[in-house]
């Protein structure tokens, strides 16, 4: 019995081994892309992912707040983020759904609720990062909205090594925006916004890419803000996008104190 149990257990292995020795497809057998036909595709995977739901934690760093928690995320593009904090053992402590014109936060110990209208202000009090709600969407998902360079070429186009590399000059804003894009799985793997003294405003990466919808979905996601000193991590343990499941379930308790901003 000890024999077949260590014979199991080398065959495993065995399997293991060679699964992670199996390579990736070379880069010579892979037609590399125009930029033109680049930037679509990027685009059109953006926009292929209509519903998204994820669990997991979310880190984030500033001069004001410093904290982690277990989250989870639902979003129904274009206009709606149901945002909910959870505490240990899975208890529920706050709830946020944001749309474009409105929120609604719920403080779960303290049954009351806030209502208004959204602006900057509210969302970074309740997500604490300084976005805009579109930039919020693609922060969660992971995505980087390339809809204003469709039309553009880039000022540089190269590759490097197994990553496509471009770069936009915006002069009228004195900035400059490169994206590194895997060659392979089509996702961006990072960002940056760099001011006219080479000094970096916007930093973004992403890594751990699984294929959902034939779309590349990073499940580690890190964003820096580095003129107001604001940083968010976000680690999912599971994703679903698009599927017919994905609602929006929050309502309020028929007892909860409703304050209006």
């Amino acid at each position: 019995m000890k024999k077949v149990l260590i014979i199991i257990i080398a065959f495993i292995n065995y399997l293991l081994i060679f699964q992670g020795c199996i390579p990736s497809k070379p880069l010579d057998e892979i037609e590399l892309l125009p930029s033109e036909r680049l930037i679509n595709k990027l685009e059109a995977n953006r926009r292929k992912i209509k519903s998204f739901e994820g669990v997991g934690t979310i880190e984030i760093e500033s001069d004001l707040y410093d904290n982690s928690a277990s989250f989870r995320v639902v979003m129904l593009k274009p206009d709606s983020i149901y945002f909910t904090i959870m505490g240990p053992f899975g208890i529920e402590l706050a709830q946020a759904l944001v749309t474009e014109k409105d929120f609604i936060f719920y403080d779960v110990f303290e049954n009351t609720a806030y209502t208004g209208e959204v602006d900057e202000d509210v969302l970074e009090n309740i997500f604490k990062v300084n976005l805009s709600f579109n930039n919020l969407i693609d922060a969660f998902v992971g995505s980087v909205n390339l809809s204003d360079n469709l039309y553009k070429q880039p000022n540089d186009y190269a590759v490097d090594n197994d990553k496509y590399v471009l770069t936009y000059i915006d002069p009228t804003e004195n900035t400059t925006t490169i994206y590194r894009v895997d060659i392979r799985e089509l996702g961006i793997t990072s960002y940056s916004l760099k001011a006219s003294d080479g000094s970096i405003n916007l930093e973004g990466s992403y890594s751990n890419f699984e294929m959902l919808e034939n779309v590349a979905v990073p499940f580690k996601i890190e964003v820096q803000n580095k003129v107001e000193n604001q940083k968010v991590f976000i680690t999912y343990k599971n994703i679903i996008a698009n599927d017919e499941g994905i609602e929006i379930d929050f309502i309020l308790p028929d007892d909860a104190t409703i304050i209006s901003w």
